[in-house]
């Protein structure tokens, strides 16, 4: 199978599998809150952002694992997979442990962090060790997973993750309606990790009958891999930047403003989350790809490659942003009511976030792929400038402040940093090409919003007086206008998305011939 056919069988299942979860769990999203309160809700998200900082002990191995495995996958070098499968599981092992002692650690501060909350201390501990524990299982039993990522096979973890996520989510609801147990609701995470752990294992069997699943390799073989302990390293400070940026939001909502708070922002978060999984869906499988491509080191195939994934990403970017910017607050009215709705700048602030995540994707894909992790001060910067700005515009703005700093510190970082260190270290070339290839997808880009900012004014919404009826049709017409203005714009102007929508109407075709 092509790394194109890979690409689109994990784009498709990943699709499927977006549309399938997203009514689920914003439906029982709904339940959550009504049933089992905003204050419970909030405290488990909390609990989910302090797992996040004690995962920032991964060190990044996963990523510079999956950069290693590109080369003997492209060589069918079987031995060379087995013992770096292996090494992976020797490392991963000693952050499970280091992991357990900083969670019974961090756990030990719980009466001073949560003592305010309405719920019991009991409660807090039972739920932060159930998801550790749950956590916990990618590192003792999942790590071989790894390969199917690097082997752009994504979608069979997506498959089994997703179909098992949909049916805990959908017991978890009956039990929040129903029984109003928060120790059962809490237990199923754990269950179904167990589930899934033991279907990925025999699967990862099935698909790799050579594959070593427990290897008697011990620690000796780290020194084998001293390249890889350096990347690791390097990834590290990389991962603790994304954490900073990503993963503190929560836990700064919860310390500047309150816990309920957190589970107000949440609900935007969603939101955004379930589409940021759907662009990810959608694009899996493409990290590898790139990676399989650098290992060709065809240059021409490189540059036209790069440029059409801009182009794509870039589209999508905009198509969502314009989209959120017009309907997310009335269907936050729609599904959980008006108290639920945040000020309009923090709309603003996250869509905006959301889009700078988006058009940097490729540039970060590529940055990865060539194994380009020695900037680790650019990584220690973000986050120092993260969380600083955060602090400061989160005492003084509230959620505004604390969204602020993850903005300030994506444009100057992220925008500006990255696309010079990926050209002057990965391509070999001057930074003003990148600027010039960008230049036209941001004038069309903001073309497309003054047009379809202008053109909805022709369609006014009435949100106190709609129902959910009137909300899908009224984004049916918001999406229609920007596909069509910023479609057509984007094939006129942008030579990658051009060769994208011939490319994908030459594979309709073929298809359309082979059924024929």
């Amino acid at each position: 199978m092509s790394r194109v056919s890979k690409s689109l069988k994990n784009a498709k299942v990943g699709v499927f599998f977006f549309v399938a979860t997203i009514f689920v769990q914003f439906y029982s999203r709904e339940l959550f809150l009504n049933y089992l309160g905003d204050e419970f809700i909030g405290l488990e998200t909390t609990l989910r952002s302090v797992l996040g900082f004690l995962n920032l002990a991964e060190l990044g191995i996963g990523t510079a694992i999956g950069f290693t495995l590109y080369k003997p996958i492209f060589d069918e070098n079987h031995n060379e997979i087995n013992k770096i499968i292996a090494l992976l599981g020797v490392l991963y092992k000693r952050i499970g442990y280091f992991i357990i002692g900083v969670g019974v650690v961090v756990s030990l501060f719980f009466p001073l962090i949560f003592g305010e909350t309405a719920f019991s201390l009991t409660l807090v501990y039972f739920v932060f060790y159930t998801l550790l524990s749950s956590t916990l299982l990618s590192y003792f039993a999942n790590y071989h997973q790894s390969l199917l990522g690097a082997d752009q096979k994504g979608y069979i973890i997506q498959g089994y993750f997703q179909t098992l996520n949909i049916i805990r989510v959908i017991l978890q609801a009956f039990v929040a309606v129903y029984l109003k147990d928060f120790y059962i609701y809490i237990v199923l995470e754990l269950v179904f990790s167990i589930i899934y752990s033991i279907v990925v294992r025999q699967k990862i069997k099935k698909e790799y009958p050579w594959l070593i699943i427990n290897s008697t390799q011990k620690a000796e073989i780290i020194k084998e891999y001293p390249d890889i302990i350096k990347k690791i390293k390097q990834v590290f400070v990389h991962k603790m930047g994304s954490f900073v940026k990503n993963g503190t939001d929560n836990i700064l909502v919860f310390a500047l403003v309150n816990v309920q708070s957190v589970a107000f922002f949440g609900n935007y978060q969603l939101i955004l989350t379930k589409l940021s999984g759907l662009v990810k869906m959608a694009f899996a499988g493409t990290g590898s790809a790139v990676g399989n491509l650098i290992a060709e080191d065809d240059q021409e195939n490189i540059k036209k490659v790069f440029w059409e994934l801009m182009a794509i990403q870039f589209f999508i970017a905009g198509f969502f942003s314009l989209i959120l910017y017009f309907t997310m607050e009335p269907f936050i009215l729609l599904w959980l009511g008006e108290k639920y709705i945040l000020a309009k700048t923090t709309l603003i602030l996250l869509i905006a976030n959301f889009f700078i995540f988006q058009i940097s994707s490729t540039v970060e894909r590529f940055k990865n792929a060539y194994g380009l992790y020695q900037d680790t001060w650019a990584a220690a910067t973000e986050a120092i400038l993260n969380l600083a700005i955060s602090l400061i515009c989160g005492s003084i703005w509230g959620i505004d402040g604390i969204i602020l700093g993850t903005l300030v510190s994506l444009i100057l970082m992220v925008v500006i940093w990255k696309p010079y260190y990926l050209y002057a270290k990965g391509f070999n070339k001057s930074v003003w090409l990148y600027w010039k290839g960008v230049l036209p997808l941001a004038i069309v880009f903001c073309v497309s919003a003054l047009i379809v900012n202008f053109s909805a004014n022709y369609f006014p919404y009435d949100r106190e007086a709609s129902n959910f009826l009137d909300w899908i049709i009224y984004a049916l017409i918001i999406t229609s206008l920007v596909t069509v203005t910023y479609g057509t714009l984007m094939f006129v102007f942008v030579k990658g998305f051009k060769t994208f929508v011939f490319r994908m109407k030459d594979l309709i075709v073929k298809k359309l011939i082979r059924k024929t």
